[in-house]
């Protein structure tokens, strides 16, 4: 009798949530969302708010809690679209650069200087290239809701300001774990080493290399400029889109309606991170670019013959690499960006 008063009790409570008792048990106490950054740097304010907003909008009933540093992974940025299609974690915010390695197609945002603006970058993740990436990773085991950013890679160092590609002969420079990275920074004389960040730092640090790539605002909140990092040249050669998604086992296991809360919180999320990525670097706002100067640091606008020599160095990178991605899906991608 004290088990059925149980059961009639657990389905009174799911009905208050709109849920029937099978939905309520299904629901987990708490729902891991992997990422390697966490605020304040944009990429993990979007998975903060993302969180913040499924709590709130579905009154408790979905606990997300984020875990930054990629801890969920051991540290390994790469492994974590495995981990989530696997369901040892349930859900990410991740870069397209980190799940490359398992999804070819991601490599396109890779490809270099084929982004030459966020004009650019907004034709593809917000047309066709966009739905078509989404219907791959669909197609691979997990559910992707939405878009954010980490925004344009520049190039730092501490040995001398790049301008041309012959200025990266011999440079020590970290880079991270997806193939084309490395032949990215081979094809322009560099001596490219693949590490996680959490050993970048130190190597930095103690001149075991000299330089990195990364957006400017995780440049800013590190201050950068403090690991020797004084030559930063702003250069777009690829941008770093992210992506709100969940393990398709998990998706399945939520109401329709909470499904779609799940994917509007996610667009607004992706939608505060892309404005909070992009604060200071835009034509009309380069607060955080004069910031960074403010330290002393020497910052480096090519002009656009100085651009182009790096796009020559690099073509027979982009040529090799739209093989591996797919020329129908580089060639969506070019006629986005030409009619953007």
């Amino acid at each position: 009798m004290n088990f059925v008063k149980t059961l009639m009790a657990a389905g009174a409570a799911a009905a208050m949530l709109g849920l029937s008792p099978a939905q309520a048990q299904d629901y987990k106490e708490e729902y891991r969302v992997s990422t390697v950054v966490p605020a304040p740097f944009p990429w993990g304010i979007a998975a903060e708010r993302w969180s913040d907003l499924v709590a709130e909008r579905t009154e408790g009933r979905i606990n997300m809690k984020v875990y930054p540093g990629v801890q969920l992974v051991q540290g390994d940025q790469t492994r974590e679209f495995t981990a989530m299609r696997r369901g040892i974690i349930d859900m990410a915010v991740g870069s397209t650069i980190n799940w490359s390695p398992q999804i070819n197609e991601l490599n396109l945002f890779s490809l270099p200087f084929l982004m030459p603006d966020y004009a650019a970058l907004d034709a593809l993740t917000q047309g066709p290239v966009g739905e078509r990436v989404f219907e791959i990773l669909s197609e691979n085991g997990v559910v992707p809701l939405a878009w954010a950013e980490n925004g344009f890679r520049e190039v730092t160092n501490s040995k001398t300001e790049i301008r041309r590609p012959e200025d990266m002969a011999g440079l020590k420079m970290r880079v991270v774990g997806s193939p084309i990275f490395n032949d990215m920074f081979s094809a322009m004389g560099a001596n490219p080493t693949q590490m996680s960040w959490a050993d970048a730092q130190p190597a930095l640090t103690t001149g075991a290399v000299d330089g990195q790539e990364n957006p400017l605002t995780i440049y800013s909140v590190l201050n950068m400029h403090e690991l020797g990092q004084t030559n930063v040249t702003l250069w777009h050669y690829v941008a770093d889109p992210l992506i709100f998604a969940v393990n398709q086992e998990v998706w399945d296991s939520f109401t329709a309606e909470d499904q779609e809360i799940l994917r509007q919180s996610a667009i607004d999320a992706g939608a505060h991170g892309i404005e909070v990525a992009r604060k200071g670097l835009t034509e009309d706002d380069q607060s955080l670019v004069d910031e960074i100067r403010g330290y002393g640091v020497n910052v480096i606008s090519l002009t656009d013959e100085e651009r182009q020599a790096f796009i020559d160095a690099t073509r027979p990178v982009y040529e090799k690499w739209t093989e591996t991605i797919g020329a129908d899906l580089v060639k969506m991608a070019e006629d986005s960006i030409a009619n953007r």
